[in-house]
């Protein structure tokens, strides 16, 4: 079973960074800019109704995580599942199949980091400066 993993993480990770020039490669671009325009939307909200920074509270507060965790998803759950889509296509493009567990992690690298990585720095600029 470890192999398995070992295998498609490997397979993962070449896909993603190993390949910038290979069909599809603009959901390398596209994929995580958009995460960063929901992050910059929902951490400038955080910022204007005074909520903490996101990923600190997510990964600090035992009570509010779960509501966070729903609020995130709630924001990303449709690109987390077009970069999904796009994964399988590029996948049966290139090894004509589906690898799922690939899948899951190339959505997370392109859609889920990008988004909880900027969310709660853009809460903390935006009050440093006064933008709330």
């Amino acid at each position: 079973m470890l192999s398995f993993v070992q295998e498609a993480l490997v397979r993962g990770w070449e896909n993603v960074v190993g390949r910038p020039d290979g069909p599809m490669n603009f959901r390398l671009v596209m994929q995580p800019a958009m995460a960063i325009i929901l992050a910059v939307r929902s951490g400038l909200r955080d910022a204007r109704e005074g909520q903490p920074p996101f990923l600190w509270t997510l990964l600090s507060n035992r009570d509010r995580r779960p509501h966070l965790l729903r609020h995130g998803w709630n924001d990303v759950r449709n690109l987390f599942f077009v970069a999904i889509g796009l994964d399988a296509i590029y996948q049966v493009i290139v090894h004509s199949m589906v690898y799922p567990l690939e899948l899951l992690l190339t959505a997370t690298v392109l859609a889920l980091v990008p988004y909880f990585a900027v969310r709660g720095l853009v809460t903390r600029v935006a009050r440093r400066r006064g933008r709330t």
